[in-house]
């Protein structure tokens, strides 16, 4: 592994954070020219997290190793201009030194959703404010992989301790601020109750922008950054609120009975009186007028065009700003019902000098106002439709705000009579019976009451649709000297070269090995191709891949850059600058020698309690698929590829692995789907992720519609599809029970990786899995398998890995040596075990004996230290505490007397023994 700057992070990559992670933060409140800070300004900063602040989440998302962190206190010392209260700051270093940061020992999802927070009396208060005149509250959470939120407090809500520190500040300070270093939106009811609340004149959600946090949120307090981001998610007064609160959380099955009515798309048209901050919203240090210039329509029918021209001006006459213009459309409510408001377009303006402006252009086609017929109500079943009415526009800065355009031909786009845009098939459908909303009457204040019906059930046979799209089966010619490097020198074809695999090395070549796997960057999430000998004689090279959304994790404690999560990326509504920073993230991937980065994240914020709704982008799916599509289109530029994940519906972590995601095909095509068929399409994907849920009783891992009939079938896809990791299948047609085994399952289904088996297990099967004996048993076709061989193979061929100099199985024999060497065993619990006599230069074998008591999910990581030095990584999964072998990197040792030890990287693990051999 010869790279001289692997585990360097990019120089010049931090820069791009910190101007990204700025560009996302939302100003919800600003009044008493609170903000921005100037040189006449005294400022005392309260709570642990102005010290403690939050970079990401927790979990695969947020795991990675950065060379440097900036808080809030040490991003604003330097503005030189800007006097901090250092009295009160030494007095919080001094109380964080005694009470350090909670990471839960270190263990897999147990990081506390909040710190414990200094007590802070009147009188603390009231002295601070003898020489400042302003005060900032900070309020920092966290979220992660393995755990929801609650609504509970020191989670969704604030605690007793948070909601006192910020009464006994604002009864101190006139102009007070709260400042939410946080992962996902949290409860903001408290702004209405809390005393002295005409003192607190601000609140910015300043979210977690990565290693830049600090600085970025400094830039922006300062007005360095004039604020210009918007909500990607609704807030509300209440948690209760949220139409899906009541079907979220259940382990065993959840049903979307909101169906296509989520976030603002519910409020907006049931109950617009429950929403605190309405989507798209935000402020600005400046003012803007949007006024739209110019409105047509062009074409007719399912081909009409709508045209609007807006201007933007910055009416304000000391800041520079940008600002969001956004088009929503309303469509006839017709016999399918509709929400009152749709996002179909938006676009952010360049930075605006006061009294600037600039003109947008918004080019909207019928085609994406349709909507998807799954029972046949307007005689079109399975088929987006237009239906007969005006479709309306509004022009604005946020759901709420924006007004109906006028047309010079009316109101809208009209639609004479119902229309199909698209015909399909019936897919992903239901096999049991629920019921979702629907809009009923029109009351006179403009809202329409809430009605039901029921959800179209299956009644496709999915055996028949398999069985009739199975694809032909190639000849095993057996090895006929063709290499892999034959087929990138186009010398022979890809199915030639596969038609050599037996049915064993078919087998083997999906099943990905890991994590941490010694082939490839040390503490990566995976290596999948050549991993197993017999297919790396072909000269197929092991590709790597890495977590996460947020920056390369790297368990072995290489360095990388951090990027702002993903709901802070939504919300600077700049797709633009996005694809830009993902083209810098492509090129640290490079550098560390990873072919895919396991993101971006893009399932819908379905309610405000995921635990990974910070991974993700939004609540709705035009800014989700158009902010995934940025980020795959960015690291696409460098070679690299980008997995968009979780494929489909994983909208909550509790019982994700075993929780029913019941689901309309409507809601699905419309709002679940939606944004991962614009990452496939507008962002040319090439590497998706399924998910651990169930979709409609089909786990997503083995769902042949899911991942055949749609994504390949209907978008077109031809790039590779992988499992997350440890994941369940179960039969595509039957369903039942899931099972880490059935390989077959998900062969069938066209998912192409099993993620992941222990590494050097694929050759072997150290799982046991089932895809040879569905091959004797006729439930598996070779087709099937060499269909994904063929995939992964592709990619491959695609990949910088493909790039990259291969050993030959010979080199690696010569590099090795050949001596002899008693096997020797380091036994932590015993010290004087714990030293390594090396005689002869060579490469030693590592295996470990150990065992974990976590979830199966869970991971925890350790490094291998000799005399001080990382050499090796040890990584695993909860292993329902029975003790594992596992076989780590093989070492290259000079001569010479070693001390052994071990380093914890995430708790979790217990190790019996490590047995260095030949």
């Amino acid at each position: 592994m010869e790279c001289t700057k692997m585990g360097v992070p990019l120089e010049g990559f931090g820069d791009k954070v910190r101007e990204t992670a700025a560009e996302g933060m939302v100003l919800l409140k600003n009044e008493k020219q609170m903000f921005p800070l100037t040189k006449e300004d005294h400022v005392a900063i309260f709570g642990r997290c102005q010290i403690n602040y939050y970079k990401s989440g927790t979990g695969s998302g947020g795991a990675v190793h950065t060379a440097y962190t900036t808080n809030l206190v040490e991003g604003l010392r330097r503005y030189k201009e800007i006097s901090l209260n250092e009295e009160l700051v030494q007095i919080y270093e001094n109380w964080v030194k005694e009470n350090p940061f909670d990471d839960g020992g270190g263990v897999w999802a147990g990081e506390p959703w909040y710190q414990k927070e200094m007590p802070v009396s009147e009188e603390m208060a009231r002295k601070a404010g003898e020489t400042s005149n302003k005060a900032i509250v900070v309020i920092g959470r966290t979220a992660g992989e393995d755990q929801d939120n609650a609504p509970v407090e020191g989670s969704y809500l604030l605690t007793k301790e948070e909601r006192q520190l910020i009464e006994t500040v604002a009864g101190c300070f006139e102009k007070t601020a709260v400042v939410l270093n946080v992962s996902n939106i949290i409860d903001m009811s408290w702004l209405e109750t809390i005393q002295n609340k005409a003192h607190v004149c601000s609140v910015l959600y300043t979210w977690q922008g990565g290693i830049e946090a600090g600085n970025a949120s400094a830039d922006v307090l300062t007005g360095a950054v004039t604020p210009s981001g918007k909500l990607p998610d609704t807030i509300a007064y209440d948690i209760a609120d949220y139409p899906s609160t009541e079907n979220f959380g259940d382990e065993e099955r959840n049903y979307y009975a909101e169906d296509i009515y989520v976030g603002y798309r519910y409020f907006e048209t049931f109950a617009p009186e429950k929403v605190q901050f309405p989507f798209g919203f935000g402020l600005s240090y400046t003012e803007f007028q949007t006024q739209v210039t110019r409105a047509k329509v062009q074409g007719e029918g399912k081909e009409a065009v709508a045209v609007i021209e807006a201007c933007v001006t910055n009416t304000g006459a000391v800041y520079s700003g940008k600002e969001v213009v956004q088009v929503y459309y309303e469509a006839p409510q017709g016999k399918l019902g509709q929400p009152v408001r749709q996002l179909a377009a938006f676009q952010k303006t360049g930075l605006l000098a006061p009294g600037e402006s600039q003109k947008l252009t918004f080019t909207i086609k019928a085609c994406q106002l349709a909507s998807y017929d799954d029972s046949g109500v307007t005689g079109y079943k399975n088929a987006y439709v237009l239906e007969e009415g005006t479709y309306g526009f509004y022009v604005g800065t946020d759901v709420r705000n924006a007004g109906q355009v006028l047309f010079a031909e009316g109101k809208g786009l009209k639609i004479p009579s119902c229309v199909v845009v698209q015909s399909l098939q019936e897919v992903l459908v239901p096999a049991e019976a629920f019921q979702r909303l629907r809009p009923g009457r029109l009351s006179e204040q403009g809202i329409y009451e809430k009605t039901e019906e029921d959800v179209p059930l299956q009644s496709v046979s999915l055996k028949a649709r398999i069985a009739e799209n199975l694809p032909e089966e190639m000849e095993i010619t057996g090895d006929r000297g063709i290499t892999f490097s034959m087929v990138q020198e186009e010398k022979t074809s890809l199915e030639a070269f596969v038609a050599q695999f037996t049915k064993e090395e078919l087998a083997r070549i999906v099943r990905g090995e890991g994590m941490c796997n010694p082939m490839v960057t040390p503490g990566t999430a995976s290596a999948f191709g050549g991993t197993a000998p017999s297919l790396y004689r072909y000269g197929i090279p092991a590709a790597c891949t890495a977590d996460g959304p947020s920056g390369i994790r790297m368990d072995s404690g290489l360095q990388a850059t951090q990027m702002p999560i993903g709901t802070m990326l939504a919300a600077s509504w700049n797709p633009e600058m996005m694809e830009e920073l993902y083209e810098w993230e492509g090129k640290e991937l490079l550098r560390n020698q990873i072919d895919t980065l396991l993101g971006p994240g893009m399932n819908i914020h379905r309610n405000p309690l995921n635990g990974r709704n910070f991974e993700y982008f939004s609540e709705d799916p035009y800014l989700t698929g158009t902010c995934a599509a940025a980020a795959v289109r960015g690291i696409g530029k460098t070679g690299a590829a980008a997995t968009i994940k979780h494929f489909a519906c994983n909208n909550q972590e509790k019982g994700r692995t075993t929780a029913d995601s019941v689901v309309s095909q409507r809601a699905l095509r419309e709002i679940y789907l939606k944004g991962f068929e614009m990452a496939v399409k507008e962002g040319k994907a090439r590497s998706l992720m399924t998910s651990y849920n169930p979709l409609n009783g089909h786990w997503t891992a083995s769902n042949y519609d899911l991942c055949t009939t749609v994504l390949r079938g209907e978008w077109g896809y031809e790039g590779i599809v992988m499992t997350d990791w440890w994941a369940k299948m179960n039969d595509p047609v039957e369903g039942g029970k899931g099972d880490m085994k059935n390989t077959a399952a998900m062969v069938r289904a066209q998912n192409d990786l099993y993620m992941v088996v222990g590494n050097g297990g694929s050759e072997e099967n150290i799982y046991e899995d089932n895809t040879l004996e569905a091959l004797e048993s006729g439930n598996l076709t070779v087709g099937e398998l060499q269909r994904c061989a063929m995939n992964i193979c592709r990619f491959i061929l695609e990949s910088p890995v493909a790039k990259r100099p291969l050993k030959t199985p010979e080199e690696l024999e010569k590099e090795a040596g050949s001596f002899a060497f008693v096997p020797v065993k380091l036994i932590p619990e015993k010290e004087e075990t714990m030293r390594l006599s090396i005689e002869h230069t060579g490469r030693y074998k590592f295996f470990v004996k150990l065992r974990s008591g976590l979830s199966q999910q869970a991971q925890s990581s350790c490094n291998l230290l000799l005399n001080g030095k990382p050499v090796a990584t040890v990584q695993t999964n909860g292993t329902g505490n029975e003790w594992n072998l596992i076989k780590l990197e093989n070492i290259d040792l000079e001569p010479g007397d070693y001390q052994a030890a071990l380093q914890d990287v995430k708790a979790g693990m217990e190790i019996a023994w490590v047995e260095v051999c030949r």
